[in-house]
């Protein structure tokens, strides 16, 4: 019996890979590949390299493999790019996913762990923001995710079928044991840019809006460890595993920094200075978005281990720095058969 891990050539689905190999379970990976690497999966992992969307393909992974749990992270995750490109963000995020979900239902899947996002919140009117918020997206990806959600609830209403949907907040960091970490040309997500400013691999960064109601002006945001996040999905297989009911959780510490208190921790535990560009504001981006995360470690026992600015950024640097010297070639491979 096996866990197909959806995305799991990605930044946070290979560290899940990494948890899972490493708890000795049994892992298929379906990636397409468009923004994962072959070589981010584990050996004790096998890679099929293929579309979610693909609905033969899918029944045939989980036939093949005895697949008796999903944990669904493929996915677009751009807020900016799903502006531009709303269909492209609902094609991948809600069309795609309801496919997969309706090929889980078919095959007898009963279990599903899916990678949501605090994007589903727009900005909350409290913070910390509880579980219970109001949903007010502010982007397509956000609404891209919150439509999943919405089929996931339905349809463990109507099949045997049970989930768990964790809500992330900002998710950084990397490997403790530098095996996989923020791999992706062009990512977005700011500790990765100002980490690749520090090694010079951008001559600068960019911060877009000074003018939040926030202590510095810029926005906050709540930083979780890619490792803790692991260990969270780790718990929400148990949960099901053990008869738990479908829920839903906020993963993050509950407490944020500001863009500049990020950038000044890079660049303390680099050592190195780099220009900042201010920038206007993004579409998409609220101002302040903090976890309540009381719910996850009171009902599933999860406690965050890398709870620290500064460790968090220095995996994500020690892991930046890897990159570099690994040379490897992030092209592509041949498709794996199922």
């Amino acid at each position: 019996m096996s866990i197909l891990v959806t995305g799991g050539a990605g930044y946070i689905g290979s560290h899940m890979v990494y948890e899972l190999v490493d708890a000795r379970e049994s892992v298929v990976v379906l990636d397409n590949l468009t923004t994962g690497f072959h070589w981010a999966v584990p050996g004790e992992a096998k890679l099929v390299v293929g579309d979610i969307g693909d609905d033969a393909l899918v029944k045939d992974v989980v036939r093949k493999h005895q697949v008796k749990a999903i944990i669904h992270f493929a996915g677009s995750i751009v807020v900016p790019e799903s502006v531009a490109d709303p269909l492209g963000y609902y094609l991948n995020n809600t069309v795609k996913s309801r496919a997969l979900i309706a090929a889980a239902v078919a095959s007898g899947v009963g279990q599903f762990i899916f990678s949501s996002t605090a994007a589903v919140y727009g900005a909350p009117r409290q913070v910390p923001v509880q579980e219970t918020a109001q949903l007010e997206p502010m982007s397509p990806y956000g609404s891209s995710k919150l439509m999943t959600e919405i089929m996931l609830r339905d349809t463990s209403i109507a099949h045997d079928f049970s989930y768990v949907a964790l809500r992330y907040f900002n998710v950084a960091g990397a490997d403790p044991r530098g095996r996989t970490g923020q791999s992706t040309k062009g990512a977005t997500h700011l500790i990765k840019v100002a980490c690749e400013a520090a090694l010079g691999k951008r001559p600068a960064m960019d911060v877009f809006g000074t003018d939040y109601a926030t202590r510095d002006g810029t926005c906050i945001r709540d930083y979780i460890h890619v490792k803790d996040l692991a260990r969270a999905h780790v718990s929400a297989l148990e949960h099901l595993r053990g008869g738990g009911k479908s829920e839903i959780f906020n993963c993050g510490y509950s407490h944020g920094y500001t863009v500049i208190e990020v950038i000044e921790a890079v660049k303390r535990v680099s050592g190195q200075d780099f220009p900042v560009r201010f920038a206007p504001r993004r579409p998409g981006d609220p101002p302040e978005i903090v976890a309540d995360s009381s719910k996850i470690r009171t009902n599933l026992g999860w406690q965050p281990q890398y709870d620290d600015l500064d460790r968090i950024v220095r995996h994500a640097l020690d892991w930046e720095d890897r990159l570099s010297r690994l040379k490897r070639n992030a092209e592509p491979v041949a498709p794996v058969g199922a």
